[in-house]
């Protein structure tokens, strides 16, 4: 599609990400109440997010002693930013593309990595001691996320003989990348929900540090943030349905919806195994992922360079 002008991209983008981040707070409420073995009328669960935003908004909001406001504002929009580059670096069909570059996959993890200074700098800017430990927590883990993140999106690309996201979606037509490549899926997941800092892998704001970088946040302020991670999460989502699960393809239906369908049933996992799965100690994930995560990944590179040729 040629974009005569750049309204209709970002109506797109911002649409993938605002339906996508409803999707999510929808599930992550069907979860918690899976979870907990109670029930709730559907209509609850679909207008609960709805209201919660409402509320957030509302709420008057906190701050600290001498804070930095411009970073304490700039930290959301940032993890925004981000996460609308990475979407559009994805097509949605073979003719729905905002920003189908040929290096499309190094955009991708190039973005993400920077989703580390969004984090850091939401911990540093409230000028408290629990929003900065937050803050250092990712620093710390960022590598272990991003390295096995990188490997297997250049295994995935070997077959498709190209860093553009939308070969790697037409090499796929005949054989999805979650067969060829049995690793990578997982391992991007796991990556991927480490840099969303989502559920098991929530150490930037996780609740033994009150909070974490969102420990001093409330009112509009937190819902901006809520919103900003579940921005990143969606992000993770679309670019493993493309890269992975063959992303338009499929029968009968619309490109786009397969994508759609594909996304959210990514986000499914990813929500779901907030709920399930503890959140694991730093120190013992760093020493996983190195040990296990890395090599891995690795492998998945040797061996799908070996079948490319």
């Amino acid at each position: 599609m040629n974009w005569s002008s750049p309204l209709p991209a970002l109506l797109l983008v911002g649409a993938v990400l605002g339906l996508g981040a409803y999707a999510v707070a929808v599930l992550d409420g069907a979860a918690a109440l899976v979870t907990a073995r109670q029930r709730l009328p559907l209509g609850d669960i679909v207008i609960g997010p709805l209201r919660q935003a409402a509320l957030a908004a509302r709420t008057r909001r906190s701050t600290t002693e001498r804070p930095d406001l411009q970073a304490w504002a700039l930290a959301p929009a940032l993890l925004a930013g981000m996460a609308a580059g990475a979407v559009a670096t994805v097509p949605f069909g073979p003719d729905t593309a905002v920003a189908d570059v040929d290096d499309g996959i190094v955009a991708f993890g190039a973005v993400m990595a920077v989703v580390m200074v969004g984090v850091y700098l939401h911990g540093w800017s409230a000028n408290s001691p629990l929003p900065l430990v937050g803050g250092y927590r990712f620093i710390a883990l960022a590598l272990s996320y991003e390295m096995p993140l990188a490997l297997v999106l250049i295994a995935a690309a070997l077959p498709a003989e190209s860093l553009s996201v939308g070969a790697i979606v037409e090499s796929q037509y005949d054989l999805w990348n979650v067969v060829r490549q049995p690793l990578g899926l997982p391992l991007y997941l796991v990556a991927g929900t480490g840099l969303a800092f989502w559920g098991p892998l929530n150490g930037a704001d996780g609740a033994d540090l009150a909070g974490g970088t969102s420990a001093e946040v409330s009112g509009p302020a937190r819902l901006m943030w809520a919103l900003s991670r579940r921005f990143v999460l969606v992000a993770v989502a679309v670019m493993g349905a493309a890269v992975f699960l063959g992303g338009w393809q499929g029968p009968w239906l619309p490109a786009p919806l397969w994508m759609a369908l594909k996304t959210l049933a990514l986000l499914a996992v990813l929500v779901a195994a907030g709920h399930r799965l503890a959140r694991v100690r730093l120190e013992r994930f760093v020493v996983v992922a190195w040990v296990v995560f890395i090599p891995l990944a690795l492998v998945d590179v040797f061996v799908s360079g070996a079948l490319a040729l």
